[in-house]
């Protein structure tokens, strides 16, 4: 299972329950990175959304047991989420947040793409900061580009695969 996050220079991902700084490029990269797969969104990003992502399976987890949401599956636990990508390449399932959701989903995810935005905004909503965690380390990078509005970006894959070490002849 995968994540998927932009973050500010603090690792902050938002205030008042949003997206503070959203970036053409980086919704274009989300696009097509998470394009035929499936998303796993709390009730209050998904409803941030407006609609269920198109082109992808869309499930939402709440506590909410009122909530409901054509074109999307709603669930109510992490089992629930689990049993319901059971069928599904792992790597073909992203997290998309928010918080509490990457919270809870962080530890069974072994891939993180992270778009680091050069910038640090009043947030109040903030993801791990995955350079500080022993089991997350980059996978690759691109280097940082600056946006048509010309601020300055970077993206990242983190993983919690190891490297393989040493002589793995018989």
């Amino acid at each position: 299972m995968n994540i998927i996050v932009a973050v500010y220079s603090d690792w902050g991902i938002g205030y008042n329950g949003k997206q503070t700084i959203v970036l053409p490029e980086d919704r274009k990269l989300f696009r097509e990175i998470t394009d035929g797969g499936v998303v796993i969104a709390g009730r209050k990003t998904f409803e941030e959304l407006r609609r269920p992502l198109p082109n992808r399976r869309n499930i939402v987890l709440t506590r909410d047991r009122a909530f409901s949401s054509d074109g999307a599956e709603v669930v109510y636990s992490v089992d629930e989420v689990l049993a319901a990508v059971a069928s599904v390449d792992p790597g073909r399932v992203f997290v998309i947040g928010g918080g509490e959701i990457y919270r809870l989903f962080i530890p069974l995810c072994n891939l993180a793409y992270v778009t680091k935005i050069d910038a640090t905004p009043l947030s109040d909503t903030f993801f791990p900061n995955l350079d500080g965690l022993p089991d997350w380390s980059i996978l690759s990078e691109i280097e940082i580009r600056n946006t048509e509005f010309g601020m300055k970006y970077a993206q990242y894959v983190y993983s919690t695969i190891p490297e393989p070490k040493g002589d793995n002849h018989v």
